[in-house]
């Protein structure tokens, strides 16, 4: 009989590769037994998810994310495409991360997402496994990356340091403050809206920078 689900877990997370032609709902039974089953061998780990195989719509993802929490120990961080090399180096460059500020003792995690006129302000680097929506705001002394979207406002490098940065899987933020050099985006213009992208953004030549984030890009800080 052909499985309907197949797991396969790689370096940077794990990958689903779903059967298109079956019911989405016994998809959903065979994701949730198949990780009951794996629960011993996967751990607490913290991961990123790929899937392959079939179209799934946002609410389908959403599903797949619950049957896999109900069914595991696993921290889902975030939805990336395999074949996608920014996502892939994007992922790197977070585990690179957050290896980093595990042995800091002046690094930590926030794991929520902060909503409309939520504020949250620290002296560390932090790691936020969630979004920075609009109308809220990250604050750090030092760095920050959004493991999510940061569409809200965030300060980073507090004391006038340029040498912060802010990074985040889904970049497009209402205001950034990088030290003493401020960002806020332009409007779309006729209703275009770029495409949103993991990106870091730093201070270069006296402006805040943006560029697409890589592993490599981000141990130079």
């Amino acid at each position: 009989m052909k499985d309907t689900v197949l797991i396969k877990s790689y370096p940077n997370g794990i990958l689903l590769r779903l059967d298109a032609e079956v019911p989405f709902e016994q998809i959903l039974a065979e994701i949730g037994y198949k990780f009951a089953e794996a629960k011993s061998f996967f751990g607490k780990a913290a991961t990123a998810l790929s899937i392959e195989g079939r179209q799934v719509s946002e609410a389908e993802e959403m599903a797949i994310l619950d049957a896999i929490h109900a069914n595991s120990n696993l921290n889902v961080l975030c939805i990336v495409g395999r074949d996608d090399d920014t996502n892939k180096n994007y992922i790197k460059a977070l585990n690179h991360m957050e290896q980093k500020l595990a042995g800091d003792s002046d690094g930590q995690f926030f794991k929520g997402t902060l909503k409309n006129r939520e504020v949250l302000e620290t002296d560390n680097s932090i790691i936020v496994l969630g979004d920075v929506n609009p109308g809220s705001a990250i604050i750090s002394a030092r760095n920050i990356i959004v493991l999510g979207g940061l569409y809200g406002e965030a300060y980073a490098g507090g004391g006038g340091t340029g040498e912060a940065f802010v990074a985040a899987l889904e970049m497009e933020p209402e205001r950034i403050k990088i030290g003493d050099f401020k960002y806020k985006p332009e409007k779309h213009k006729w209703g275009i809206r770029p495409k949103i992208q993991p990106k870091i953004a730093y201070v270069k030549n006296s402006r805040i920078t943006f560029e697409m984030l890589t592993k490599e890009l981000l141990s130079t800080f």
